[in-house]
C-alpha cells in the first residue's frame, strides 16, 4: 500500500522505500489509507486469511513474498499476498523518527483497538514461518493491507 495520506511516511524518509515496500502509517492514518470500497481489516478478518492458509504456524511461509526478505527468509507466496518486510517507524518518545527492521520484518495494522493508545497488528519475521498478532502503540508507523468491502 503506497497511499500518501497525512500520518504516513516512507521508511527512513526515502521515496525508494515507499516504491519497494509501500508507505508506513500511524494507526489513525491507516484507517483512512484504503481506497473507496476497501477497508482496514479487523483481527477477525486477518484470522480468516491466516486460517485459510493453514493457520498461524504456516501463514508466514505462504503469505511472504518470494524475494526481498533477509537471510533467505522468503516465503512461497502461494496465495499472491506478497507480504514484504517494510519494517516500522517509531512515532513517539525519544525514538520518534527512528526506523528499523526493513528487510527483516513486516507489521500490518488491524482496525481492532486495544485500549486508547494501542491497536492490534500482524507480524511476520524473516527467520520464522509464522504470522503472529500483537498490540502496538497507535503512534508508530506500520504497513497496511486493505480488504475489499
Amino acid at each position: 500500500m503506497n497511499c500518501n495520506v497525512v500520518g504516513s511516511k516512507c521508511y527512513n524518509n526515502e521515496q525508494a522505500n515507499c516504491s519497494k515496500y509501500g508507505r508506513l502509517y500511524t494507526w489513525e492514518a491507516a484507517k483512512s489509507a484504503c481506497p473507496s470500497g476497501w477497508h482496514l481489516p479487523s483481527d477477525e478478518e486477518w484470522e480468516v486469511l491466516v486460517n485459510s492458509v493453514g493457520g498461524s504456524s504456516t501463514a508466514g511461509t505462504k503469505l511472504k513474498a518470494t524475494s526481498d526478505w533477509d537471510k533467505n527468509g522468503n516465503g512461497t507466496d502461494t496465495e499472491g499476498f506478497r507480504a514484504l518486510p517494510g519494517g516500522f517507524g517509531f512515532g513517539y518518545g525519544s525514538l520518534s523518527g527512528v526506523f528499523d527492521g526493513v528487510g527483516v520484518t513486516g507489521y500490518w495494522w488491524s482496525v481492532t483497538e486495544f485500549g486508547a493508545s494501542e491497536a492490534s497488528y500482524h507480524h511476520m519475521y524473516y527467520g520464522a514461518n509464522v504470522n503472529s498478532i500483537r498490540n502496538g502503540v497507535k503512534a508508530n508507523f506500520l504497513s497496511v493491507r486493505c480488504v475489499k468491502n
